[in-house]
C-alpha cells in the first residue's frame, strides 16, 4: 500500500514523526496528499513546525485521586506565560494529570524508553511467539506490533486518552497546540501511590490467632 520511502517523503514534507507518518499513511489508504491533510487535521503537522521553537514557560499541574490515595504532579511546558495562565492550558494541565493517575505511564515519550528495557521486552516476545507456535517469517512482524502495543502502555503520549478512547494523549496536546498556537511539551511528571513498595503484611486473622494461641 505505501513503502517505507513514502514514510520518509511524508516526513520530510510535514516535520511529523516517523510513527505518526507511517499511521497517517495507514489511514488514508497510502494516498500522499490525504496522509498531509490527516496530520494537519490531527493538528501533528502544525505541532512539528513549532517543535524546534523554546517552550520555556509553562506550569506544574497536581491531582490527587482516591481521597489522598494516589497522587500526581505534571510539568508542562509552553512558550508564554500568558499562555500558562490561559484556562485552556490548565485545563489541559489537569486532564494529562489526571491520565498519568489513571493510567499510570512509566515515560513521557517513546524516546524516552532505556533501549535496553526494549530490547528485553523484545526477546521475551519474540519467545512467546514462537512459543505460539508462529512461523519465523512472521514472527518479527507480530512483535513489531506487540512492542506498539507495549509503547502505548507504558508512554504517556501514545496511550489512549482516559476522557476519550479515539484519541491519543499526543492527539490531544496536538490539538491544544493547535487551537492555543504555541509549543507545548510534556516536559515530566511523578506518581505516587500510597503504600507502594512497601511491604505488605499478608498475615491473615486466622494465622493471627493460631500464633497467638500456639504462645506459652
Amino acid at each position: 500500500m505505501f513503502t517505507a520511502q513514502d514514510v520518509v517523503k511524508l516526513r520530510a514534507s510535514t516535520g511529523a514523526g516517523m510513527m505518526d507518518c507511517k499511521k497517517a499513511l495507514t489511514e488514508s489508504d497510502g494516498d500522499f496528499d490525504k496522509a498531509v491533510i490527516w496530520l494537519r487535521e490531527k493538528g501533528i503537522a502544525a505541532a512539528a513546525k513549532k517543535a524546534d521553537r523554546i517552550a520555556a514557560e509553562g506550569a506544574v499541574g497536581s491531582y490527587i485521586h482516591m481521597g489522598g490515595k494516589i497522587g500526581v504532579l505534571v510539568e508542562i511546558n509552553c512558550e508564554t506565560d500568558f499562555v500558562a495562565r490561559s484556562e485552556q492550558f490548565l485545563t489541559l494541565l489537569k486532564d494529562v494529570a489526571m491520565q498519568i493517575a489513571a493510567a499510570n505511564p512509566k515515560y513521557v515519550r517513546i524516546e524516552d524508553v532505556p533501549a535496553e528495557e526494549v530490547e528485553k521486552e523484545k526477546e521475551i516476545l519474540t519467545q512467546q511467539s514462537l512459543n505460539e507456535g508462529k512461523p519465523a517469517n512472521v514472527v518479527e512482524k507480530m512483535v513489531e506490533g506487540r512492542i506498539h502495543k507495549f509503547y502505548k502502555e507504558i508512554c504517556l503520549l501514545e496511550q489512549e486518552f482516559v476522557k476519550d478512547t479515539s484519541k491519543t494523549v499526543k492527539e490531544v496536546i496536538n490539538e491544544a497546540v493547535l487551537a492555543i498556537g504555541e509549543k507545548i511539551n510534556v516536559r515530566r511528571f511523578v506518581r505516587y501511590e500510597m503504600g507502594e513498595g512497601l511491604e505488605k503484611r499478608q498475615d491473615n486473622l486466622a494465622e493471627e490467632i493460631a500464633k497467638m494461641t500456639n504462645k506459652k
